[in-house]
């Protein structure tokens, strides 16, 4: 008798273990599935700032004169993060890995005149736009008689920032094929490749070529008058599915309906780019 009560307590304690064991799981498994659907937005706040991915590219983020970060991005994105109550920190990476940096979450967005295009809105959800843009053709005053159209560039060297929407316009244009192409990391690396004859032309963002080209130590160069490889709209990029972007967005109407957007774009000369 006294053994089958030892093994029945037994096969009880066994039980009891196993439900243990059930219960532990339970509660790993809930955890895991509330990590996964937490609110973005509301892990920026209890971090207490916004970490924004850009590179150098005047007039969206740049250092002034004054050794002050600045450019029409650097402000709006500050703004945001006001009213986010949070604050903007700003790390510069590298463009050609974007959105690599985005997805595993050393960056919060990607906020550097980014254009919108179809291949990248598989990769990251994008606001609503905020600017026009142009990629557009960049080069040496001197050779304003020799590069007039695109195609009198076919026989050119030609270059634009690795990863950019410069770099696709001139690999996607059939008139360019024959083109000598020169990669380089910055829209600014670019320009002083013509600049330096290395290369022939650039091709570049509409807001860089308007702001550098013809200034400064760009003095020499010049933009090829009614040439545009491409029509596009700048966006700010965050993960897929971040709750983020419509908040974003909420702010930015707000911005447009009160003008505070609008100032910001005649302060960097982008009034005419800014969507209404």
């Amino acid at each position: 008798m006294k053994k089958i009560i030892a093994l029945v307590m037994a096969l009880l304690m066994i039980g009891v273990v196993f439900v243990g064991c059930g219960s532990d799981d339970t509660t790993d498994t809930a955890t895991a599935d509330n990590a996964s659907s937490a609110s973005e937005l509301d892990q920026i706040k209890a971090n207490g700032k916004l970490v924004i991915g850009y590179t150098v590219y005047k007039p969206m983020n740049y250092t002034d004169d004054n050794g002050e970060f600045v450019g029409f991005d650097t402000e709006y994105a500050k703004l945001v993060c006001d009213e986010l109550g949070v604050t903007a920190e700003f790390v510069e990476i590298n463009w050609d890995t974007k959105e690599v940096d985005l997805n595993s979450g050393a960056i919060d967005c990607i906020w550097n005149g980014f254009t919108i295009t179809p291949e990248r809105e598989e990769q990251l959800d994008f606001t609503k736009p905020y600017l026009r843009n142009k990629q557009v053709v960049v080069i040496r005053k001197d050779d304003a008689a020799k590069y007039t159209d695109i195609n009198s560039l076919a026989n050119g060297t030609l270059t634009a920032e690795k990863g950019s929407a410069g770099e696709t316009a001139i690999k996607d244009n059939e008139a360019l094929k024959g083109a000598a192409y020169v990669e380089s990391d910055l829209q600014t690396s670019a320009l002083m490749a013509v600049k330096a004859m290395t290369a022939d032309a650039c091709v570049v963002d509409y807001t860089v070529a308007t702001s550098m080209a013809g200034n400064g130590d760009y003095a020499d160069l010049m933009v090829i008058d009614g040439l545009a490889l491409i029509d596009e709209e700048y966006g700010i990029g965050f993960r897929t599915g971040s709750d983020i972007t419509a908040k974003v967005n909420e702010i930015t109407d707000k911005f447009i309906s009160d003008g505070t957007l609008a100032a910001l774009a005649q302060k960097y000369e982008l009034e005419t780019s800014l969507i209404k």
